[in-house]
């Protein structure tokens, strides 16, 4: 008999007729001989009913009021949800968060769980009962037994964190699309299914803004090598697995705030191509990369800082042995680049062979704003100046000097508690296979840019910065630093640009405007009016031309490139927020993602 965790959300269960259906099919699952355990939402627009009515009364809500007041949402639905299981003949008991024993921190309204003890779900398990439980919410660690809700996307924490601690077979999280997709249905109806995707990959597609998982959930799946299947309430289509790698061994104490990084690698095969002083129009990034994917080359990193007057700096990483074949493209197209006849001397290519990248690698990475800033004080700490940063929500890497390669290494393996033994450089096949160069395309329209100028290019600026946005709970993004040195008083200065969610833009803009007061950068400022375009494929590295591609098809749509950010199996773009749709069509149909078959989502 195989356990599996099911969760149903909000429109899965949205009327007394929906309740009914996903009963009959819970009901046929049992009869095939499986053990279940159910986790359910609040029916359809309950939640934000209940958001609304307690802002009518208040303001400000207290964040106690309102876990006891939201908590109540998914209590309806596990009772009629048991009701009808029982109707059917099927017995079945519903739990509270409380009941089943999800212990989380005692955080109201954003807490993570602890430990779920199992002991009373099993018994009913061993009775024959089919388990209903409320997701979304928890009890407080705390001697007073707080309720507590999880956040945005809180069943489907509950429901993969049940599965783990379970160790079910598996965990199926039915929603209102067939699956996941290759982008939003809504904005591109030629968004097709995907049969499988790797948890890394969903992992960045989440947190670009896919809905269809929360990161957390996806988080805890990779961590615990636990299965996950996306389907449809409406079908019986096989949906899309999630599958992830084979697992370190793992606690299942502390399950969402134990160790965060869990691996730090080191590449010491390495060189940085920088081309300063390009112009800022469309078709920048295409040509270039266009002709370095012509020569079969492999890009690692790449990065493009915010512009300066008419022109920007992009600067890339490549494996020492292509370095003379990609040094050679870039010497050859700077010169198309300029094209004032006044300005020859502008555009400029710099190599540097004497570098390393030096990473932290896990997914409980995700909503710690302070794991990448203990990273940068670390180096800092050492005097190990970082050159290049580039982010993901599964690793952190920074460009700095080769010969302090192994010192870093050393001193970011102790700050993270991690077995250096254990540890391997990476490898430059690590997402080679069978999976495709490019994924799932992804628009997150709900990001803002903050550009601080002239930051002193000195060891622990980046840390500063990000440690205090980290102590004002703002989670970053991406992060770019100018390749391009100014001259500020006699000091070398950088520019230092970084993304973070539109509701944190005004808090990090005070926050930073504080910090200039301390360290003298020059002016800071916000920009809410920009969309961030993201190409995401466990298989890039291998398939030279996909950047050359994604910029390409920009290119033809006239879209300029603001920003660019890469990690192993992502490529971020920052555009103009008024072409963002334009750019999605656009890449989606690039990449061959369509198709003919459109997805309807019930209303």
């Amino acid at each position: 008999m195989a356990l599996v965790v099911q969760k149903y959300g909000g429109t899965s269960v949205g009327s007394v007729e929906r309740i009914q259906a996903v009963a009959n099919r819970i009901d046929r699952a049992v009869k095939q001989g499986n053990s279940l355990v159910i986790v359910v939402s609040a029916m359809g627009k309950t939640t934000d009913t209940l958001v609304k009515l307690a802002n009518e009364i208040s303001s400000s809500p207290c964040s106690r009021e309102m876990d006891m007041l939201l908590s109540t949402g998914e209590q309806v639905t596990i009772a009629l949800l048991s009701m009808a299981l029982q109707e059917l003949g099927q017995p079945a008991i519903s739990l509270t968060g409380a009941q089943v024993g999800i212990v989380t921190e005692a955080e109201h309204s954003r807490a993570r769980i602890l430990q779920i003890c199992t002991d009373r779900i099993e018994r009913h398990l061993n009775k024959g009962e089919v388990v209903v439980v409320a997701g979304f919410q928890g009890v407080s660690n705390s001697e007073d037994l707080e309720i507590t809700t999880l956040g945005r996307g809180g069943s489907d924490t509950s429901a993969v964190a049940l599965a783990a601690s379970l160790k079910a077979e598996r965990c199926e999280i039915y929603t209102d699309v067939p699956g996941i997709l290759t982008t939003d249905p809504r904005l591109v109806p030629s968004a097709q299914l995907m049969s499988e995707i790797t948890a890394d990959e969903m992992l960045e597609l989440a947190s670009l803004g896919a809905k269809v998982l929360h990161p957390r959930a996806v988080e805890i799946a990779r961590n615990y090598g636990m299965p996950l299947v996306v389907l449809s309430s409406w079908s019986d289509r096989p949906g899309t697995r999630v599958v992830s790698r084979l697992p370190q061994p793992r606690s299942l104490q502390g399950m969402e705030i134990a160790k965060a990084v869990d691996g730090v690698e080191v590449d010491r095969d390495q060189a940085k191509i920088a081309l300063l002083r390009v112009p800022d129009f469309p078709g920048v990034a295409a040509s270039l990369f266009g002709e370095i994917s012509t020569q079969n080359i492999d890009v690692d990193l790449i990065i493009q800082s915010i512009h300066e007057g008419n022109t920007n700096d992009i600067a890339f990483t490549v494996v020492n042995r292509v370095l003379q074949a990609a040094s050679a493209v870039a010497e050859a197209i700077a010169p198309s680049l300029r094209t004032d006849s006044e300005a020859r001397d502008q555009a400029e290519v710099i190599i540097d062979r004497a570098i390393a990248k030096v990473a932290i690698s896990g997914a409980g990475m995700i909503g710690r704003p302070g794991i990448a800033a203990k990273m940068f004080k670390t180096l800092a700490d050492a005097n190990i100046n970082i050159q290049m940063i580039s982010t993901s929500e599964v690793k952190v890497s920074c460009v700095i000097e080769e010969s302090e390669c192994d010192r870093a290494l050393h001193l970011l393996s102790q700050a993270f508690d991690i077995d250096l033994n254990s540890q391997k450089e990476i490898k430059a096949s690590q997402y080679q296979g069978n999976h495709p160069p490019v994924r799932g395309v992804a628009l997150d329209v709900n990001q803002a840019r903050i550009a601080i100028r002239h930051v002193p290019d000195a060891p622990g600026m980046a840390a500063q910065i990000f440690t205090l946005l980290a102590q004002k709970n703002i989670s970053v993004d991406s992060i770019i630093q100018s390749q391009r040195c100014h001259i500020i008083d006699a000091l070398p200065t950088r520019d230092i640009a970084f993304t973070v969610a539109q509701s944190d833009a005004e808090l990090a803009c005070q926050a930073i405007e504080e910090l200039d007061r301390q360290i003298g950068c020059g002016r800071v400022s916000g920009d809410t009016a920009i969309s961030k375009l993201s190409v995401v494929g466990a298989g890039m590295i291998g398939h030279p031309g996909v950047a050359a591609k994604f910029f390409a098809a920009l290119a033809r749509e006239k879209i300029n490139i603001q920003m660019i950010t890469t990690s192993e199996i992502k490529i971020s773009c920052v555009i103009d927020e008024t072409q963002g749709i334009q750019a999605l069509e656009a890449v989606h149909e690039a990449f061959g993602l369509g198709g003919k078959e459109q997805v309807t989502i019930p209303a």
